[in-house]
């Protein structure tokens, strides 16, 4: 596109007139920020951006997020509270729309993109110009419906370009914007944080300033702990990382040093890295849950009020063009996501998940919508898995610490390393223990104790073969660090009860006395207390951990080992603040939606001790010998019942023996002394 396009659109932006009916205090904020988002433009490809000290990199970072931020918000049309109070229900959620829209320009304006500018410039302009013209020419609002017509064909006039760019840059090497920032800056000089185009907070700069602290020796057993785990992936699940070319890696800010050292592992093995982020555009598909490489969250709240936005537009019609685009932007790059190996993906934690304000004013999807949107999950996931086998590709998590953890920051963060490196020969022979003991299980029980209501009864599959078969994948330092838990798919039949948790952190949402009724595997019942209301508690839910679906299968049962991170949890009071992947390896969990093995059950895996792992699919996996939409629900939530509030787990054999592994606050199986060592 010619960048002559941008500047003339740019100039007639600046050069605006005032509205003078009430939608004019909507759109002199929206040019006001316009205008910083061009200053920004300007700052950056000047390269003046380089040549700022801190203080303004600073400021600047700041203003372009000002409007979102929480002290702030309430004022702002992007809060769809305000808006819909100013504007009424329909123009109010639309102009809520456009705002959060419009904020995508931020990391557009930072990676020289006029292009990706130019087509949310229009977007706006002829919205401006509809308004403008209603009030000049007709004197009275422009009609709802043709302001949402402009909304819908700017997402499928836009939407075969934005597929393919997000493509590009999820799984080839083209987009290296963020790669020459992590390779090339002076990672001493913390001022290249600012270079990405991400809020950053003090959080940010402290974990950066932190690493640098650090001594290679340890930047290095950080990194060589992440990059081994992924190869080892392929290794145990008998894969060929060989066949391929690229990893992507997902980040948050300020851990660009372990970062760099994991590019270079990687390149050793033959692969190149790739770095992406989510733009915050109803053209990529907003969640609150972001992708790639992240900055700081500038505020929660309205992630969570814009998580549905395209339900504004979103009908039959667009639902099946997204799927066609898609489509045909694999095809285009066939060959690059060929040689895609999968995510490695550093996760972080230590901030207070908020519990968001539910807004009726946000938008939110209709029943009708929300079976769409299930039915498009189904389908989106058949056609990835299409060109990205799942058999064919691996990955690993990996968590550390931020500054937000508290004042032992620095103490959590050693202690955190030291989990993600405990000696995995050790939990592997304590869990097999373990293993030995399920595989004689009919069922098992597990229960709550004090305020834990869980009473569940977990079906397990029959082994035809005892000696050559286990149902449990003993789960080491691999794919998830760090060590210590022993899972499988249990059998959806008989297995029935309750699950309670009185408090847990499910994707940086929090959920007070969570509840989830079991019949025959599939969920029939569910509550919460975030809200004064049920029907609120059961929104919250069905949105959040069904997913829209209106029942999902207990699809793994698993047992956590890991009772060093238990105990580094207790020591530092910061067990709430534990990502799933270590929060899970501290108590059993149970897992809802796909299987673990998911479009990859029948490539057999075995454990160490050479017996295959044969509990790979459930009633509702096999399926997919007979109709494939029907056998996934494309989501995966573990929920994790901590050892304080766990009662027993008891193993009841097919002889109606009772086999206690965990019983009055400790693990009591024989063999698994180790694990009380608290």
């Amino acid at each position: 596109m010619d960048n002559n396009h941008f500047f003339t659109l740019r100039k007639k932006i600046t050069l605006l007139g005032a509205i003078t009916t009430p939608y004019g205090a909507y759109f002199k904020g929206a040019i006001s920020f316009l205008n910083t988002v061009f200053e920004q433009y300007d700052f950056v490809t000047s390269g003046e951006i380089y040549n700022a000290d801190i203080t303004e990199l600073r400021k600047r970072n700041k203003n372009l997020y000002t409007g979102i931020l929480p002290e702030n918000y309430a004022g702002s049309y992007a809060d769809p509270a305000f808006s819909v109070k100013s504007y009424g229900d329909d123009f109010g959620k639309l102009f809520s729309f456009l705002s959060a829209e419009l904020h995508s320009l931020i990391t557009y304006a930072h990676e020289k993109r006029p292009d990706q500018m130019v087509i949310r410039l229009e977007l706006f302009m002829k919205i401006f110009e509809a308004f403008d013209s209603a009030e000049k020419v007709e004197r009275k609002t422009p009609v709802y419906e043709d302001i949402v017509k402009i909304l819908r064909d700017y997402v499928t006039e836009n939407l075969e370009f934005a597929a393919l760019e997000k493509m590009v840059n999820q799984f080839t090497t083209k987009n290296d914007f963020a790669n020459r920032i992590i390779m090339e800056s002076d990672l001493t000089d913390l001022r290249y944080l600012y270079y990405f185009g991400e809020y950053i907070t003090e959080n940010e700069l402290e974990v950066a300033a932190h690493l640098n602290s650090l001594p290679v020796e340890k930047i290095k057993l950080m990194a060589d702990t992440f990059t081994e785990g992924y190869r080892i992936g392929f290794e145990v699940m008998g894969k060929d990382i060989k066949k391929k070319k690229t990893v992507s890696i997902h980040y948050g800010l300020g851990f660009e040093r372990v970062i760099r050292q994991a590019v270079d592992n990687f390149a050793v093995m033959g692969l190149n890295s790739i770095f992406s982020r989510m733009t915050p555009s109803v053209l990529d598909g907003r969640s609150i849950i972001r992708t790639g490489y992240t900055g700081a969250y500038a505020n929660k709240q309205y992630d969570f009020d814009h998580k549905d936005d395209n339900a504004l537009i979103l009908d039959q019609n667009l639902a099946d063009f997204r799927l066609s685009v898609m489509e045909k932007a694999f095809l285009k790059i066939k060959t690059e996501v060929n040689d895609f190996a999968g995510p490695a993906r550093l996760e972080v934690f230590g901030e207070v998940p908020p519990t968001p304000a539910y807004k009726n004013e946000a938008i939110r999807p209709s029943s009708e919508q929300q079976k769409l949107m299930v039915e498009y999950m189904k389908k989106a996931g058949d056609i990835t898995n299409r060109f990205i086998p799942r058999e064919e590709i691996s990955y690993t998590i990996m968590a550390l610490p931020t500054p937000e953890i508290g004042s032992r920051f620095a103490e959590i963060f050693d202690e955190t390393i030291a989990l993600n490196t405990l000696d995995y020969h050790l939990y592997r022979k304590v869990q097999q223990a373990i293993i030995d003991t399920l595989d004689q299980a009919e069922y098992v029980q597990i229960t709550g104790c004090g305020a834990n209501k869980t009473n569940l009864i977990v079906a397990m599959n029959e082994l035809a073969d005892p000696a050559r078969q286990t149902n449990f994948e003993n789960c080491v330092a691999d794919v998830n660090i760090p060590v210590g838990e022993v899972f499988t798919s249990p059998k959806l039949k008989g297995t029935n009860g309750t699950l309670h948790v009185t408090r847990v952190f499910l994707d940086n949402l929090e959920y007070q006395d969570l509840i989830i009724e079991v019949k025959d595997g599939m969920v029939t019942d569910y509550d919460c207390a975030n809200f004064a209301a049920k029907e609120e508690n059961q929104k919250f839910i069905k949105e959040n951990v069904l997913f829209h679906h209106d029942s999902l299968p207990v699809s793994e049962f698993a047992i956590g080992t890991n009772t060093t991170a238990y105990m580094v949890g207790k020591k530092y009071d910061i067990a709430d603040r534990f990502p799933i992947l270590i929060a899970e390896k501290t108590g059993p969990h149970f897992a809802f939606g796909d299987t673990c093995y998911a479009k990859s059950e029948d490539v057999a895996v075995f454990n160490p001790d050479g017996k295959e792992i044969v509990a790979r699919d459930n009633e509702i996996t096999l399926m997919r010998k007979t109709d494939k939409s029907k056998a996934y629900f494309n989501c995966h939530t573990d929920i994790t019942i901590p050892y304080d509030e766990l009662g027993e787990i008891i193993v009841k054999t097919k002889s109606g023996a009772e086999v206690p592994i965990f019983s009055g606050g400790q693990f009591v199986l024989p063999g698994c002394e180790e694990l009380n060592k608290w």
